[in-house]
């Protein structure tokens, strides 16, 4: 009788708790979590930034250097400092402007980053368009220009003062044009793209002055 007892009991409670899981009280899972959209993921040369969507077709290059090689003196304040020859396809055919920012997040030195530092800001670039010329100071028609961190609406290239820094070419194609927009800084043109991003992408030039 004891034996019988302890196995009714034991049911009991194997019951008891089937029951508990079937009302949907489970253990607590793990919280997943989506990894940041950390600026080092670029996309390699025509392809798709880590974790970006897989769907998407927008890509960005250059052919005076590929995606996280060294951008060339020329470009940059030891040599011309004109801008590079860029090219993009796979605008979305409803895109109505794009707009690209050049950034550096390794700003002042890249073992010790405190700033990102912003060397290009254009927008309501025309969607016909299909890239910029190498020292682009025509603009494809309608583009305009925002503020880079020299308070300038012109392109300056990388200087870095110490060690070699990660330069982001960074392309946006949105649903708006932004022509409300007067020489915007970065993060007013960033606050007027929320919620009009149809497609990005990104490459990465590395550059460090010669000893």
């Amino acid at each position: 009788m004891a034996v019988s007892a302890e196995k009714t009991v034991a049911c009991a409670l194997l019951v008891a708790v089937t029951a508990i899981g079937g009302c949907g009280i489970k253990t607590k899972e793990p919280m997943a979590f989506a990894a940041p959209a950390a600026e080092a993921n670029g996309a390699k040369q025509g392809q798709r930034a880590k974790g970006d969507d897989p769907m998407a077709k927008l890509e960005i290059f250059s052919r005076v250097f590929a995606h996280e090689g060294p951008i060339p003196t020329k470009y940059t304040c030891e040599g011309e400092d004109v801008s590079p020859p860029l090219s993009w396809k796979g605008v979305p055919e409803d895109a109505e402007s794009l707009a690209l920012i050049v950034d550096d997040p390794d700003a002042p030195d890249p073992a010790n980053p405190k700033m990102t530092w912003v060397h290009w800001v254009l927008y309501d670039i025309p969607t016909s368009s299909e890239g910029l010329d190498e020292n682009a100071r025509t603009l494809p028609g309608g583009t305009k220009a925002g503020l880079n961190d020299w308070k300038r609406t012109d392109y300056g290239g990388p200087c870095p003062p110490v060690g070699r820094h990660r330069y982001f070419f960074k392309l946006y194609a949105l649903d708006i044009r932004l022509s409300q927009l007067k020489s915007p800084t970065k993060a007013e043109l960033e606050k007027a793209m929320q919620g009009h991003i149809l497609d990005q992408a990104r490459m990465i030039g590395t550059y460090q002055k010669a000893d």
